[in-house]
């Protein structure tokens, strides 16, 4: 690893601990020629894929945006940022499990809401109403009653 300090292509591992529950390694390092210490991250390589919209055009996969909706969902209740991310991890898991190498909004919605009605049900039916576009009230009432059954 090169030393971000001096640029010597040699340093010494110090420490090793997984980080984000296993998914990846932080190395603590020092640079043989300087003795400056940093840290490395150490990932998983994921296959990035493509979101196939209802349009049909094509995107790349942005983790952030999935992130942005669920934050927008959850605004104003009890759901930390830290159950959010877990989710966008295990979505982006699940979706990588796949192993497509196209992925359809409605797949991610699914899988978006799967997570929601788990974290927070007023959460699930706010994304519900956007996600699949109520019309009107009863449509609204027809999602929530439901949600009551089960």
């Amino acid at each position: 690893m090169k030393c971000p300090v001096c640029g010597h292509p040699e340093s010494k591992v110090l420490d090793s601990r997984p980080t984000n529950e296993g998914n990846s390694i932080r190395r603590r390092r020092e640079c043989l020629s300087c003795h400056k210490r940093f840290t490395t991250f150490e990932t998983i390589e994921s296959v990035s894929f493509v979101v196939v919209k209802k349009d049909k055009t094509r995107q790349s996969f942005d983790r952030m945006k999935l992130l942005n909706s669920l934050v927008r969902a959850c605004e104003k209740r009890s759901v930390s940022m830290q159950q959010l991310e877990s989710a966008v991890a295990d979505i982006e898991q699940t979706l990588q499990a796949t192993m497509k190498n196209e992925i359809t909004t409605t797949e991610i919605g699914e899988l978006v809401m799967e997570k929601l009605k788990a974290l927070d049900e007023v959460a699930y039916v706010r994304f519900a109403s956007v996600y699949r576009q109520f019309k009107d009230i009863t449509t609204f009432r027809d999602e929530l009653n439901k949600l009551l059954e089960k």
